[in-house]
């Protein structure tokens, strides 16, 4: 197996996770350090701050994958006396490289909302808030029946292909391909100045417009001809919509005060705040990760009989009191299920001699009395 660099260790995260799905604003991406250099080691945290830094010192971490960006505003200094700055330094010194996935990790397939939702057992999931729609195109290349398998094989690790629950879809036609190689030519098949007849097979495949570019270098890398015959058709069907937030249904109906302590139990915390009354009947569930006060009115119409999300402001509260949606607040921290499900994905789908580790410092920094 081979060591990474940074950079092919982050192009393969954001297959999952790419950058296109964050809100806008988002400070996602590098925060310091550089990718350009061999990482054996990558500590995933949801968030950095000088005990996870010193994890990453101990473990021998290169990279760190972060949730929580931990430059969230433009700094105006980097002052090593201060607490920010003292952070930088440390990473710096040490030669950790800190990139962070915020929004677009919230809204990608199996991010945190999606773990959020799997953690509470909720089943049939959509999307709480639509913020994206992918455009599709379609590629329709011509290749000899010899290496067929080889480029649909290229194809699919490259990402096109992929509909729904479904990856490395591809559709077949044979043909004859007919052409005549010039005196400059190097032709894989055939003779210069002399018109070659070949089977040929034609191979079309659904693409994300934004995988476009890559899925076309892969498919030239390991195609055998001099010069690729392709197209490229704009689709006018989209991709299921992505988002904030997911809603589904608990596999029993039971009481908000049940629901509250299952919450409890699944998502690790000491406690949770909850509005409403004890004894309502819930079993549509709405769930979003971070801070969800903005999105009590989707909740509400989403047709959730509880919303799940932290940092629950009093007035906002009194709002969903008002529409009669129940509340239970577990606070911004559970987020955290991302650190052991963004190293288990990673470590999945990768084959280097490249470790995934979660970080084991609790960030969380309220305590219960």
């Amino acid at each position: 197996m081979k060591i990474p660099n940074g950079q092919q260790i982050i192009e393969e995260f954001e297959k999952w996770s790419p950058k296109y799905l964050a809100m806008e604003g988002d400070p996602i991406g590098l925060h310091v350090g550089t990718l350009n250099k061999k990482v054996e080691r990558v500590l995933v945290t949801l968030d950095v701050n000088d005990e996870v830094v010193d994890e990453a010192i101990a473990k021998r971490a290169e990279l760190i994958i972060a949730h929580h960006p931990p430059i969230f505003r433009p700094l105006k200094n980097l002052q090593t006396d201060f607490p920010q700055g003292r952070l930088m330094e440390k990473l710096i010194k040490h030669d950790i490289a800190v990139y962070a996935a915020h929004t677009n990790l919230d809204v990608a397939e199996g991010g945190v909302n999606d773990l959020l939702a799997q953690a509470l057992g909720l089943q049939n999931t959509d999307v709480l808030v639509q913020t994206y729609e992918a455009e599709l195109v379609k590629i329709a290349v011509f290749v000899p029946e010899s290496h067929e398998d080889q480029l649909r094989d290229a194809l699919g690790k490259a990402g096109a292909g992929a509909i729904g629950d479904y990856e490395h879809c591809s559709y077949t036609l044979s043909g004859t391909g007919r052409f005549r190689p010039t005196a400059d030519a190097d032709p894989y098949i055939g003779e210069s100045g002399k018109m070659e007849v070949t089977d040929e097979s034609k191979i079309e495949v659904v693409v994300r417009k934004s995988d476009k570019d890559r899925v076309i270098r892969s498919m030239i890398a390991a195609h055998p001809y001099e010069e690729v015959a392709y197209d490229v058709f704009t689709l006018e069907n989209k991709e299921l919509p992505m988002g904030l937030g997911r809603v589904g249904a608990l596999p029993e109906e039971m009481t908000l005060r049940s629901f509250a302590e299952l919450v409890k139990e699944k998502l690790h915390v000491p406690f949770t705040r909850v509005v409403g009354n004890w004894d309502d009947k819930v079993k549509k569930v709405a769930v979003l990760g971070g801070d969800g006060n903005k999105y009590i009115s989707q909740a509400k119409r989403s047709g959730a009989d509880v919303y799940v999300t932290g940092d629950m402001y009093f007035h906002t509260a009194q709002d969903a009191q008002a529409i009669g949606l129940n509340i239970v607040d577990p606070g911004h921290h559970v987020e955290k299920v991302m650190i052991r499900g963004a190293a288990e994905y990673m470590a999945e789908h990768t084959n280097w001699q490249c470790e995934f580790i979660p970080s084991e410092v609790d960030t969380e920094p309220f305590k219960l009395i």
